[in-house]
């Protein structure tokens, strides 16, 4: 737990939010979780067996092994700075899972979150359809970040934008999941564009 001090009482303020990061199957949740948290990350993967081949889609990640078949839980610090106040804010990331037989649990995940950001890969963007969604109806703010493969056709943002359907003010952005500066950018403008929304 991170704490401010207030200036001009000395009294100690507890300061921790709650992030989580959604999206399809195999589209980087695990790496971002792991790119940004400054702990080891509660990963809860498992290897992918035979039995699932049939049931996870698995087009554009066919390498992958292993899935998320819970959570995976880090925390990051961030620095902020206003008016009197100087203080840190313990970001804690929830990675849901993405397969369509674990999203009962979306709704306990969710619970008290500061806002999501929604992963999505443009080979399989319809993935990442049911995550804008329930944050739509949930009401959570949240923005959609392109993650980068290789191989992956680089279209621009306005497309992705209108194939989501995604409303002017939802922040749609491209990042590399497996970099903590592209993620830590990613970050920011999640927590920024949480509290405008709380502020208006």
């Amino acid at each position: 737990m991170a704490y401010a001090t207030c200036a001009d009482t000395g009294v100690p303020m507890a300061v921790a939010v709650k992030v989580v990061i959604a999206g399809g199957f195999g589209v980087g949740k695990t790496t971002l979780v792991g790119a940004l948290s400054e702990i080891d990350v509660l990963r809860t993967e498992e290897v992918m067996s035979v039995a699932s081949q049939d049931v996870d889609h698995l087009t554009g990640t066919e390498t992958k092994s292993t899935t998320t078949v819970a959570m995976d839980v880090g925390r990051i610090t961030l620095p902020v700075k206003r008016a009197e106040l100087d203080y840190d804010v313990q970001v804690m990331l929830f990675g849901t899972p993405g397969q369509d037989r674990f999203w009962f649990m979306w709704d306990d995940l969710t619970r008290g979150a500061l806002g999501a950001i929604v992963l999505a890969d443009t080979r399989r963007l319809k993935d990442c359809f049911a995550a804008v969604e329930y944050f739509e109806v949930e009401d959570i703010p949240f923005l959609v970040a392109v993650n980068h493969f290789e191989g992956a056709e680089p279209y621009p943002v306005g497309e992705v934008r209108h194939a989501l359907r995604l409303p002017p003010a939802v922040p749609l952005l491209t990042c590399d999941a497996r970099d903590t500066g592209s993620a830590r950018e990613v970050l920011i403008e999640l927590v920024t564009h949480a509290h405008q929304r709380v502020s208006t």
